[in-house]
């Protein structure tokens, strides 16, 4: 009898070992489903698991039961310790780990997008070297990453220091918020030129604290050493979740951004603290009138870090000229990075300069260092030229032959005489084809409206015509170029006929050396590529 019912003991244990281990497992199939549902819904900021943790039972689960414990293959998708869905979020993404892998999208344009494998330590100078040479660009300098936020109108150029995946986690879940890789020739312009960024009238009479120094001095003296002047002015103001808009006096310094209760005192009483720059970030507003109702074109907006991104966080203000709103735009990067934009600024012309050709006296890129420069003119069949100035020479003389020839074989009279120009241009960065106006002067806004900076188009109003936009002092400038017939032979001109090209390629040239009837040479084109 004893023995007996020690079987029906081992048989009962058995049979509720049995129930343990199949309820286990259907709790681990219920929960598979379930996991894959919300990794299928996880958003593309968070983390890829490379992570090679694995749940280890303790010693309490073993004595719960005698039988062997079926080893979960996914244990990050049950586990709600691993797991990479953010639990309570509430619409934004967490901060990921410094050991986690992200796969990042960037938009070149509007329809073409690359993505590429960074971490939590990339920053966006990194991401910008990484495209550039996935394109294939001959140009590496001056490129830039724009975080673009199009239901809210918002645009923000990236500093190369900020950590791309710390940014993107700050994004709302359920929106069009998106990484743009473009030129952006104005990033660090203002240590070129930083007169042209900061108008007299706009610096503050308590900054200049010099003895003898005029204002242009004290900005360069204070732009080269990472800092910025005291700036001061009048700015349309619309605060968050209202629609009317009123004209304020706002100071910025070094403590942070204020705005005067009483006309232009700037008495410590009728300042009113708007908020610390450490914390704020400035984000340029297109489409301002549209969106916002903005008295005005030249809107920008700054919003807490820490805030969602709605209308209702969003101080919007707009300024009276293109050139009060980049000289406020650039107080607010000076004076919240400060050192750190130098820093960014000496980088980027370091890697400019490694990237260059080693032989300075060359035009040749690391691509074609197998190819060498042959002369046929003799009569052994050839020979290797050794001199760089002579291969130098062979090759522009071969380029100027070889456009010569081009226009000469287009110029040939024919009975569809304007469908036989030379076609040259199509291939060239600067060349944008049908765009319109109001298009083209959009493109040269979005990469910084330097001086010098350039593109070319057809002409809407005039057939066979094409049209150079021009940046000039923040403007867009317009200049028709027309075709000439002399004899048999087909010319473009800018100046009815003073100064005549064979193409377009011959025009460029010429006027990136000599201004001509332009205000500037022709220095910075503007290109757009597809990744």
């Amino acid at each position: 009898m004893e023995v007996k019912g020690c079987r029906s003991e081992v048989e009962v244990f058995r049979r509720s070992t049995i129930e343990t281990v199949s309820r286990r497992d259907s709790v681990s199939v219920k929960c598979s489903p379930a996991s894959q549902n919300l990794q299928m819904s996880t958003p593309r900021s968070i983390p890829l698991t490379i992570r090679n943790t694995h749940s280890i039972p303790t010693k309490r689960e073993f004595r719960a039961s005698s039988a062997p414990l079926i080893p979960n293959p996914f244990p990050e998708l049950c586990s709600p310790t691993h797991s990479p869905v953010p639990t309570g979020s509430l619409g934004r993404r967490d901060p990921p780990s410094n050991s986690s892998t992200h796969v990042l999208r960037v938009f070149g344009d509007a329809t073409h997008s690359r993505s590429v494998l960074v971490t939590s330590g990339t920053t966006a100078h990194d991401v910008c070297n990484m495209l550039a040479q996935n394109a294939h660009c001959t140009d590496e300098e001056s490129w830039a990453l724009i975080e673009h936020h199009s239901a809210l109108g918002l645009e923000r150029c990236l500093e190369d220091h900020e950590l791309v995946v710390k940014v993107q986690s700050s994004w709302p879940v359920e929106s069009d918020t998106k990484l743009i890789f473009r030129k952006n020739y104005a990033k660090y312009e203002f240590f070129k030129k930083p007169v042209l960024f900061f108008p007299e009238h706009m610096i503050s009479d308590s900054a200049d604290v010099t003895k003898g120094m005029t204002s242009s001095e004290l900005v360069q003296n204070m732009v080269k050493s990472g800092s910025c002047p005291e700036i001061q002015g009048f700015l349309h103001v619309r605060e968050g979740g209202k629609k009317s808009w009123k004209k304020l006096y706002f100071v910025l310094r070094r403590s942070g951004l204020y705005c005067s209760n009483k006309g232009q005192s700037k008495e410590p009483w009728h300042l009113q603290f708007v908020g610390d720059l450490e914390d704020l970030n400035v984000f340029t507003v297109f489409n301002g009138r549209k969106l916002y109702g903005a008295p005005g074109e030249h809107v920008f907006c700054i919003k807490a870090s820490k805030d969602r991104f709605r209308c209702q966080d969003l101080k919007l203000m707009c300024a009276d000229s293109e050139q009060s709103r980049t000289c406020w735009i650039t107080a607010f990067r000076l004076f919240k990075h400060g050192k750190q934009l130098q820093c960014n600024y000496q980088l980027s012309q370091s890697s400019a300069r490694l990237h260059k050709p080693s032989r300075p006296d060359s035009k040749y890129t690391d691509r074609e260092e197998s190819m060498v420069a042959m002369d046929f003119s003799g009569t052994s069949g050839g020979r290797v030229i050794q001199n760089p100035h002579e291969a130098q020479n062979a090759e522009q003389e071969e380029g100027h032959n070889w456009r010569k020839r081009e226009a000469l074989r287009h110029s040939l009279p024919t009975s569809s005489h304007g469908s036989q120009l030379s076609a040259v241009h199509q291939v060239q960065p600067w060349f944008h084809g049908g765009v319109s106006r109001t298009e083209a002067q959009r493109l040269l806004e979005e990469q910084g409206q330097v001086d010098g900076m350039f593109l070319i188009r057809d002409s809407q109003l005039h057939a066979q015509c094409f049209v150079l936009s021009l940046c000039y002092k923040l403007k867009t400038k317009h200049y028709l170029i027309i075709p000439l017939e002399q004899g048999d032979k087909q010319y473009y001109t800018m100046d009815d006929g003073v100064t005549l090209f064979t193409d377009l390629l011959q025009l460029v040239e010429f006027h990136q050396i000599n201004r001509g009837i332009l205000p500037v040479c022709l220095k910075h084109p503007c290109t757009c590529i597809a990744l």
